[in-house]
């Protein structure tokens, strides 16, 4: 009765942070994140994410549309065809066209043309069909086969771990870019598909040991222990508790992979191991441009823009989404 004035002037304690309080101190579990929406997620981005953002999905989008324009539409779409001469014979009209090698930035040929007159701007945008592609496929390679691995060593120990390990640690120990020159010089044939798999498993090394790291903090959980407890099946763990928790964390990482691809398959394409000609790719563009350098130094420009500008995006958003993922855990 005596405290009565000293409780009343004491300040209120919030009712939901009251209630976060109890639920710790009577279950001895942090209560879980509300996960964040779209919205959220665009919202907490900095500028310079946004802008990067934007970047990725147009050269994604611009990518799209060319592959559906060149082989469902039959190029009915404005953007013309990225082998066309536009100074070669034309067999719509039967006779020859106008346009000039080399030619400066028009309404016509909004980046000019190249050597042998060919619009840059349809190969630059056609050209992003083979990034997305070979990042596509390393991605998948590294998040499925990777992640897996990873997933079953760091959970389930023992000798299992000990030769994946080991094999992973021998692959790594080569130069990745000598090892991909090496495997790429073997095949006389080098088509997208062929590239595509070879960086893709090449991949998986660097994805198994991330996944590797994350399991092993994740098996020692409390809900894997409490599964273990009650007698759950380790394959049931596995894939119900372990995994699932693993994959935020490689989708993370796999955007900051997909910039180093990206420059492995422009480089690959610059040395001329990559897809073959006349098939535009951002790494053979800078290569046929620099004979010209000097008459039009544009040409080169416009590839090594959009090749820097690409892997730069890449590497802001991968490391905005691996500081969530990392704020996010530290939470848990």
């Amino acid at each position: 009765m005596e405290h009565t004035d000293l409780d009343n002037r004491l300040p209120e304690f919030p009712r939901d942070r009251l209630s976060n309080v109890s639920t710790s101190v009577t279950t001895g579990v942090d209560v879980a994140p509300k996960k964040a929406t779209f919205q959220e997620v665009v919202s907490s981005m900095p500028l310079r994410v946004k802008f990067a953002s934007l970047w990725i999905v147009v050269v994604v989008v611009g990518a799209i549309y060319a592959k559906i324009d060149t082989s469902w539409l039959g190029g009915s779409l404005p953007l013309q065809d990225p082998n066309f001469q536009t100074n070669g014979f034309d067999r719509a009209t039967g006779s020859f066209g106008t346009g000039e090698p080399i030619e400066g930035m028009s309404a016509a040929h909004w980046l000019g043309t190249d050597a042998i007159a060919r619009d840059t701007f349809a190969r630059l945008v056609h050209g992003g069909w083979v990034s997305l592609v070979v990042v596509v496929v390393s991605a998948a390679c590294g998040v499925i086969i990777g992640g897996f691995l990873g997933s079953l060593v760091g959970f389930v120990r023992g000798r299992t771990e000990t030769v994946i390990m080991a094999t992973v640690d021998v692959i790594l120990a080569f130069p990745a870019l000598v090892l991909l020159l090496a495997l790429v010089s073997i095949f006389e044939v080098r088509n997208l598909f062929v590239i595509s798999t070879v960086i893709g498993v090449l991949s998986i090394p660097a994805y198994t040991r991330v996944a590797r790291a994350n399991a092993l903090a994740i098996s020692s959980r409390e809900f894997v222990t409490a599964a273990r407890a009650i007698g759950t099946k380790p394959s049931r763990i596995l894939f119900r508790e372990v995994i699932p928790n693993v994959l935020p964390t490689l989708l993370a990482y796999a955007m900051v992979a997909a910039a180093f691809v990206v420059v492995v398959e422009g480089s690959l394409s610059f040395l001329g191991l990559s897809v073959q000609l006349p098939t535009p790719t951002w790494g053979n563009m800078i290569n046929q441009a620099r004979r010209d350098i000097k008459l039009n130094v544009a040409q080169v420009i416009w590839p090594s823009l959009a090749l820097s500008i690409t892997v730069l995006s890449l590497n802001q958003v991968g490391d905005f989404f691996q500081q969530r993922r990392a704020v996010k855990g530290s939470n848990l």
